[in-house]
């Protein structure tokens, strides 16, 4: 005899439940975007009641939020650190995030997640603190680096624009590189972000007249 439902859509085991609800919404958001997902509609792919949703993640934000943290594809990008020396970090951490953004599973779900970035302020908020937070800067930290945090922005940021760049907006340039030529101009600047000198010298303004 099938299993009723418990009152307010709930279902016995909490936790797979919750995992069909990601799993519904990282499908909604890779299909449909951030401004065509909504809690109702994930719910009705998850086969729960709409509060459901909402009892767990609060809010659409709250549900884009936990679905990018998912099992992200980026996070194994954080293993890299400790894979070879610092001094080519750049190019191993270049490479490895493009094939990502190249391969047919994880790619999609990389650019689900920067269309929905651009789509609404909150979410390209939440993109660019998991990018920083989870990515970048365990990996500015595990090289043993000065000022990390800013590190990681800052190499957070230029992974993000190139992203961006090459496979959202598909900018003529950078969009018709190949993989190896993109890795060989995106490397050496990650690589300075995250092991080189962070600033230089400023020119001085001398007033006129």
């Amino acid at each position: 005899m099938p299993q009723q439902k418990r009152a307010g859509g709930r279902r016995p085991g909490a936790t797979r439940t919750r995992e069909e609800i990601l799993e519904a919404a990282q499908r909604s958001f890779a299909d449909s975007g951030y401004d065509g997902t909504t809690i109702r509609g994930v719910a009705r792919a998850a086969g729960v009641d709409p509060a459901l949703v909402v009892q767990f993640f609060g809010s659409k934000d709250g549900l884009f939020d936990a679905a990018l943290r998912a099992d992200p594809p980026m996070r194994d990008l954080v293993t890299l650190a400790g894979e070879g020396e610092a001094a080519d970090l750049g190019v191993r951490l270049a490479r490895r995030y493009l094939e990502l953004w190249e391969d047919p599973h994880t790619g999609p779900r990389m650019l689900a997640v920067i269309r929905a970035a651009t789509a609404a302020p909150s979410a390209s908020a939440m993109v660019t603190a998991f990018m920083t937070d989870a990515v970048m800067l365990p990996l500015a930290r595990a090289i043993e680096a000065d000022e990390p945090e800013l590190r990681a922005a800052l190499a957070g940021a230029h992974l993000f624009g190139m992203a961006t760049a090459r496979y959202v907006l598909h900018i003529g340039p950078l969009a018709s590189l190949s993989r190896q030529d993109a890795v060989s101009v995106l490397a050496p600047v990650i690589q300075h972000h995250l092991t080189g000198r962070l600033r230089g010298p400023v020119a001085q303004r001398h007033p006129t007249g």
